[in-house]
């Protein structure tokens, strides 16, 4: 493995690496990845840490994709063919100051784009719902907000929706997955949105409720995430975005099979790696910022977050290999 790696830890059936997943996915075996899920940086708009290897600090989204590309390229060569890069991302602001015009970014279409052009095939969206009186206030976003509604309705706009977006590598899956979803949690699953919480927020779907909300996926809150208090230090400093337990179990379940390796080039504090282990998959992780690092070690070696693990003898065997 190379010599960037700053530290590194691993348990039953996961390893985490502490360094830039542009030079630590390079030590991973060809074709050895049965699903990857994660949730990138978002361009230069979200600060999380200091490093200049860190995607956020960046001049521009230019240079944002410039610098990506060593990872998807990486991702194409580890990714066995025929399986599922599952990427969470959601549109960017513009700014006045900065872009001429007060608006949003289309960091999905960039995305989808950038990934077609290393080389993988679009699969599938899934649209995350967001409640917007909760996005308001967590946010002040100025077009959500009843004052703004009062005084110019014009500059109104609709809350800021999560997306997973799904690629798939080239090539036959020569490793097909048996489903271990019921017909009925397919049907729930394979609609293209997804509701996050609950209308009101108040944890009850009410009959009256249950026709407007109809089709999404609901019972996914905002909050249901890993805690990221203890993990920000004073580098720290503007944003975390993560993503929702539920989203990545959902998406484990779907596209990955029992014992195999999911992989997240940017663990964060580790949510990725408790979805995978929670249910019996391996989990691969990489995360630059040691602080996040430690906390993700402490999440993925607490039993009472990931259940019962597998446990096999080496992360990448025989059954991994191309």
């Amino acid at each position: 493995m190379t010599d960037r790696v700053m530290d590194q830890d691993e348990g039953p059936g996961w390893v985490l690496f502490n360094g830039d997943s542009a030079e630590v996915l390079p030590g991973l075996p060809e074709r050895s990845v049965d699903l990857s899920v994660f949730s990138p940086p978002f361009s230069s708009t979200y600060t999380y840490s200091p490093s200049d290897r860190d995607l956020g600090n960046v001049s521009g989204d230019e240079m944002f994709w410039e610098q990506f590309g060593f990872v998807s390229r990486e991702l194409l060569r580890i990714m066995r063919p025929g399986r599922i890069v599952a990427v969470h991302v959601a549109d960017l602001p513009a700014y006045e100051n900065t872009h001429g015009y007060s608006g949003r970014r289309d960091f999905r279409g960039d995305t989808i784009r950038h990934f077609q052009g290393a080389g993988f095939h679009f699969h599938s969206a899934i649209t995350i719902d967001k409640n917007p009186q909760a996005q308001a206030i967590r946010t002040h976003s100025k077009g959500l907000l009843f004052v703004q509604l009062e005084r110019d309705a014009a500059q109104m706009w609709q809350a800021w929706a999560d997306y997973l977006l799904l690629f798939r590598t080239p090539g036959k899956n020569d490793r097909p997955v048996k489903s271990e979803l019921s017909q009925d949690e397919w049907i729930d699953y394979a609609r293209p949105i997804w509701r996050v919480g609950d209308p009101y927020g108040d944890g009850v779907l009410k009959p009256e409720e249950q026709d407007w909300i109809y089709p999404a996926w609901y019972g996914i809150r905002e909050t249901d995430v890993l805690g990221v208090r203890e993990a920000r230090d004073s580098d720290d400093e503007r944003h975390l975005c993560p993503l929702q337990l539920p989203v990545i179990e959902r998406a484990v379940r779907l596209w990955s099979a029992p014992g195999e390796a999911v992989l997240s080039p940017f663990a964060g504090i580790g949510s990725e790696g408790v979805g995978a282990l929670r249910h019996g998959r391996r989990f691969v992780g990489i995360e630059l910022k040691p602080s996040y690092y430690r906390v993700a070690r402490r999440n993925l070696r607490n039993p009472e977050l990931t259940g019962q693990a597998a446990e096999p003898a080496e992360l990448f065997d025989a059954g991994n290999s191309p």
